[in-house]
């Protein structure tokens, strides 16, 4: 069985090379990069099945970066990897193209499941905000 594509960006060198070396175990990591434009290049040129992007990046910030995403037809799937969680931020990151929505806080729990939620056609918030958007 072929492993699940995922490209990270992430605009803290840190919490990159924790993402890579966490989800590196269960998926294949085929870019890392520090921003929403390079987020959107590399997803273009590595076709990822999944990009789990930060918000707050520079250049473009994540929502941008998922938004372009969607405008062009992309057909990977996009995760927010966060540390906001209220109504607003939700919102806007499923308005512009994303799937699923992680706290940073929960990561460790949440964002395998958000993955997997995403590449079989469904949507994923962090159950922990969740209640937010009842």
């Amino acid at each position: 069985m072929e492993l699940v594509r995922v490209l990270l960006a992430d605009d803290h060198a840190g919490v990159l090379a924790y993402l890579c070396a966490r989800l590196g175990k269960v998926f294949e990591i085929v870019g890392a990069v520090k921003d929403g434009k390079q987020a959107v290049d590399a997803a273009l040129r590595l076709d990822p099945d999944v990009v789990v992007l930060d918000i707050s990046m520079p250049v473009l910030n994540g929502f941008q970066a998922a938004a372009c995403l969607q405008d062009i037809k992309c057909r990977t799937k996009v995760v927010i990897l966060t540390t906001y969680e209220d109504n607003e931020y939700i919102s806007e990151a499923f308005s512009s193209g994303a799937s699923a929505y992680v706290t940073k806080r929960h990561l460790e729990t949440d964002l395998v499941p958000a993955i997997l939620a995403v590449l079989h056609g469904n949507t994923f918030i962090s159950p922990s905000i969740a209640q937010l958007q009842a």
